[in-house]
């Protein structure tokens, strides 16, 4: 039960930051650098009770690498999931105002899953080799380096998809009325496409570290 507490209680201010800073600054620098910033601390405070993914897409990377029982799975998605939907009516709670009465953001199809899948094959790539390799086992650096792979895909992908890169931040934008709810498909579809190729990604370069 702890792991999941801490699911939820990482994917809640992860989403919560996100929701505050996009809906009470829209785009700009300060959200990329918050949501990377809070993604940093929230994965050193979790790292050592449940691995420290929050995103259901870093979970399934995380199984397929065969370093998250099968158990965890669900358990784990449903956390994440859960945590998400808290922290959007959190975040619009404490932003003010109306529901936003039609979406910020609908991003064309084939932009916003290409750069949804690049940007998530391209942290849990990193989640995997920083956090789960045998080489950086006691590094110290793994939660910058998850946090800084998130603020550049914030940075590179925020006006073409979102940048989500985690099917329950897109969740929490699509319940907040930041992303369409018809594009939330392309998000899911991209960020657990990109955990797997990811995952897969690993396991090839790695063959020994099992």
């Amino acid at each position: 039960m702890n792991k999941y507490l801490t699911e939820f209680i990482g994917t809640f201010f992860l989403v919560l930051t996100v929701g505050c800073t996009v809906l009470s600054r829209g785009a700009g620098v300060m959200p990329p650098l918050a949501i990377g910033a809070m993604l940093m601390v929230m994965v050193y405070a979790g790292g050592h009770v449940s691995g420290a993914h929050y995103n259901p897409a870093v979970t399934l990377g995380v199984w397929i690498r065969g370093r998250c029982p099968t158990t965890d799975l669900a358990p784990y998605w449903l956390a994440q999931l859960i945590g998400a939907f808290v922290a959007a009516f959190a975040a619009k709670f404490l932003v003010g105002g109306d529901p936003l009465a039609s979406p910020l953001l609908a991003p064309a199809v084939a932009p916003a899953l290409i750069g949804e899948f690049l940007f998530t094959f391209a942290l849990v790539y990193v989640v995997l080799n920083t956090a789960t390799a045998k080489a950086t086992t006691g590094n110290s650096y793994y939660g910058l380096a998850i946090g800084f792979t998130v603020m550049a895909g914030a940075f590179a992908i925020g006006g073409i998809s979102g940048s989500a890169m985690n099917p329950a931040v897109a969740v929490g934008l699509s319940t907040m009325g930041i992303l369409a709810g018809q594009s939330i498909w392309m998000h899911i579809l991209g960020n657990l496409a990109g955990g797997v190729v990811a995952a897969l990604a690993f396991k090839f370069i790695n063959p020994n570290d099992k």
